[in-house]
């Protein structure tokens, strides 16, 4: 089988030459962007970031299986691939080590924020020893939205801490403020007492029509003023404009962006002249999410070529 990496030959630490080297008798080709021509003699795509139309699905002609090498389908138009018979599906985040990696970048990214890691770089360079003053973690309260993989990882991982606890989760909320041993828990209308109250706020939650610019003027608006915001999950959940003008003007005190509005970032975007802490979309970039990882995608590849049903199909 012919199968399309939407990526460039090397992304998240050479994936596609892992995948490459455990199905040999398939080829690979990659797109060298996150961008997709045509889909014209392909079986199989793996879209990484790329957007899947239904315009660019129109183009196919062989294509048996959309495979995504992570959770996140939001840019594949999962309907229009179904009308077309053709397969789509991921690897949850829960069952490959992924959601453990993105919760260690998620407590890395707090840590780094409370100790003001860029002020420590320009305290080096300044050769000023004993600054800055950081801020510690015990005591101060943390509000994750979302509970699912990466939300529980990241609440087992910090309760050691000494944090205070709370979460949101669309359902039975109070289920899981039993199982992670929350503080505090409640559902989507309840995201203004959680903004209100948490020194963090971390996004652990996939984009929906629902969630798309879940943080917005509103809600910076409500956040505390020496509140951190934290991303884990994806650019569209934050409204980048009003995320910039909180920055400027002092209504939260930094932010923790592993995801963006656009991917790549521009790197001279005025917003990264505040206090913000960026990674280039690795949290889930690690030895033990990408064997995990891998596993499912070649699988899957697999099953396609021998017709059996794909795991985890949508």
């Amino acid at each position: 089988m012919k199968i399309l990496f939407a990526a460039p030959e090397k992304a998240w630490g050479g994936f596609l030459g892992i995948v490459r080297d455990r199905l040999p008798e398939h080829r690979f080709e990659a797109t060298g962007g996150f961008a997709i021509e045509s889909l014209q003699g392909f079986d199989v795509l793996i879209p990484t970031m790329s957007p899947v139309t239904r315009e660019l699905l129109e183009s196919a002609d062989r294509l048996r299986l959309i495979q995504q090498c992570g959770s996140g389908l939001e840019m594949v138009d999962v309907a229009a691939a179904r009308q077309r018979g053709i397969a789509v599906a991921n690897v949850p985040t829960d069952i490959s080590g992924n959601a453990d990696s993105v919760a260690e970048l998620g407590v890395y990214m707090i840590i780094g924020l409370s100790r003001n890691v860029r002020e420590m770089a320009r305290s080096l360079a300044a050769q000023r020893m004993g600054q800055p003053q950081g801020r510690a973690l015990y005591g101060r309260t943390v509000g994750l939205i979302g509970l699912g993989g990466i939300g529980r990882a990241l609440a087992k991982r910090l309760k050691p801490f000494g944090v205070r606890l709370m979460g949101i989760k669309r359902h039975r909320p109070q289920d899981a403020r039993k199982e992670l041993g929350l503080d505090w828990s409640g559902g989507p209308g309840d995201l203004d007492a959680l903004l209100s109250r948490s020194d963090f706020v971390v996004l652990c939650l996939p984009v929906t029509e629902e969630s798309r610019h879940i943080i917005d003027r509103h809600a910076f608006s409500i956040m505390r003023r020496d509140a951190y915001l934290v991303n884990l999950s994806r650019g569209g959940l934050v409204d980048r404009d009003a995320l910039q003008e909180a920055l400027a003007s002092g209504s939260i005190a930094g932010a923790g962006l592993d995801v963006f509005w656009e991917e790549p970032p521009d790197p001279q975007d005025p917003i990264f002249r505040y206090n913000v802490m960026a990674t280039p979309h690795i949290a889930g970039s690690t030895d033990v999410s990408m064997d995990g990882i891998v596993k499912v995608v070649a699988e899957n590849i697999r099953r396609v070529g021998q017709r059996i049903e794909p795991l985890y199909r949508k």
